[in-house]
């Protein structure tokens, strides 16, 4: 499995539990930046964006992808569509939580999200 991490860097201990709630190995972490100018327009920062992004096409036809996003909404819708627009489907995505109680803050992998099988399942209630 591929890890996009758009998002703060992942620790070891997030690793072994997105390991554990994917059922596989993270064979490589893409850590990608993300950090948008305001003051322009969005679409050109992202295309820039996801072209760094070092995957092969074969990569991307037979590696299982997974996406830390980026926190910022905007930012995350657009690169969900983009995603899917090159993927032919949308990647599943990570949920992050923060651990109650905890100082300083810390954040564990609370699940795994399969936007493809949400799409899947949401297509079958369509007006």
């Amino acid at each position: 499995m591929i890890l996009l991490n758009f998002s703060h860097p992942i620790t070891a201990e997030q690793t072994a539990q997105i390991e554990q709630l994917a059922g596989q190995p993270i064979q490589q972490v893409v850590n990608l930046a993300v950090q948008f100018d305001h003051q322009q327009p969005f679409l050109p920062q992202l295309q820039a964006l996801v072209e760094q992004l070092p995957l092969t096409a074969e990569q991307i036809q037979s590696t299982p992808i997974l996406v830390n996003p980026p926190s910022l909404n905007y930012i995350t819708a657009m690169l969900l569509a983009e995603l899917h627009g090159r993927l032919g489907y949308f990647p599943a995505i990570l949920r992050i939580r923060p651990l109650e109680g905890s100082l300083p803050p810390r954040f564990e992998a609370a699940e795994i999200l399969n936007l493809q099988q949400i799409r899947d399942r949401a297509r079958k209630e369509r007006y």
